[in-house]
């Protein structure tokens, strides 16, 4: 059995799993139930209603469960994924809410490049695997024990690029063209300015 079946039948059965991603190692969990997001965010320490991001596992399965995008949107989806970015998207139909904390209007979602888990078929509420405000986990010595031994899955992908995923705004996309960077990250600001449209307004970071 591969590791991208077990993790899958894992995640379908409620679990919480360990996972090296694209960038860091990171935490995953169904995000449509309520109990395993509860766990997620407990092994972390992070407060209930801190925004998560929805990670799916091919930009094919992220249009099918992403019908209402905008045209302009959904440009930059296919210009910026799969990559080390993390998405904030406008979310009118309010999907995934376990994942939009007390903003249900936004969804933040990730497509990495990753090729051991290309075959998962569903999608997870995914968050770093570090203790709330830790570093992030280079390698999986670097995750926290009590995270370890808290999932009902780990696994190992050996020693990961260890920068996490840049986060960036798109909500006022459709609109205007505006984008900013949340969290400076894997993608610098000047590869991201070199696919998508120019900005009304500045990039900005923090």
């Amino acid at each position: 059995m591969t590791d991208a079946t077990t993790f899958e039948r894992l995640i379908t059965a409620g679990g919480v799993a360990v996972f090296p991603a694209d960038t860091v190692y990171g935490l995953a969990c169904a995000p449509d139930d309520p109990a395993a997001v509860e766990r997620l965010y407990a092994l972390k320490g992070r407060a209930p209603d801190k925004p998560a991001a929805v990670m799916f596992f091919s930009l094919d399965r992220a249009r099918e469960a992403l019908p209402d995008t905008t045209p302009r949107i959904r440009a930059a989806l296919e210009a910026l994924l799969p990559g080390p970015v993390t998405l904030l998207l406008p979310n009118p139909s309010h999907r995934f809410p376990l994942a939009s904390g007390p903003d249900p209007d936004t969804l933040g979602i990730r497509v990495p490049a990753l090729a051991a888990l290309s075959t998962v078929g569903v999608p997870v509420l995914q968050s770093s695997a570090n203790r709330a405000g830790g570093a992030d986990a280079r390698t999986l010595d670097d995750v926290p024990e009590r995270i370890r031994a808290g999932a009902d899955l780990v696994l190992d992908g050996g020693e990961l690029p260890g920068t996490p995923s840049t986060v960036i705004d798109l909500r006022r996309y459709e609109d205007t063209r505006e984008w900013r960077v949340l969290r400076a990250g894997a993608m610098p600001p000047e590869a991201i300015a070199t696919v998508l449209s120019p900005p009304a307004h500045a990039p900005e970071e923090p």
